[in-house]
């Protein structure tokens, strides 16, 4: 059974960072992408950045590009999401998500889209909140 158990959030101030860390387990020895997501109360889930371990596969939202990383350790089977120099638009629910995808060396641009639909197995979320 796919369990993804996120942690991190929290409350700080604008300028300040933070880190979501997303502990995957059920999906050893598979070949997945990880997604980072956050939904603030109203308003559509959005994808913020993607990732089959890193390089050409790794995609971010263009409002979080430059300011948040992330990376996927295959090794501890977790993916993190580091946001630096947070801003109040960024205060929402973030979850971490995973679908299998077949095995590559070579992840292309892409392979890890940013539609939530594509995602099968999700975490529980976990609280951002930024204050001016």
């Amino acid at each position: 059974q796919v369990q993804l158990t996120e942690s991190g959030g929290g409350s700080v101030q604008a300028g300040e960072s933070l880190r979501l860390s997303c502990r995957v387990s059920g999906y050893i020895r598979m070949s997945y992408c990880m997604g980072w997501f956050r939904q603030t109360p109203g308003n559509q889930r959005e994808a913020v950045a993607t990732t089959y371990g890193g390089g050409d596969s790794t995609w971010y939202a263009d409002s979080v590009k430059g300011r948040f990383t992330i990376v996927q350790d295959r090794a501890e089977n977790t993916a993190y999401l580091q946001m630096d120099t947070l801003k109040p638009e960024d205060t929402a629910m973030y979850y971490c998500a995973a679908v299998a995808v077949p095995f590559t060396t070579s992840p292309p641009p892409g392979l890890c889209v940013s539609s939530d639909s594509a995602y099968n197995d999700w975490g529980q979320g976990t609280q951002v909140t930024v204050s001016s």
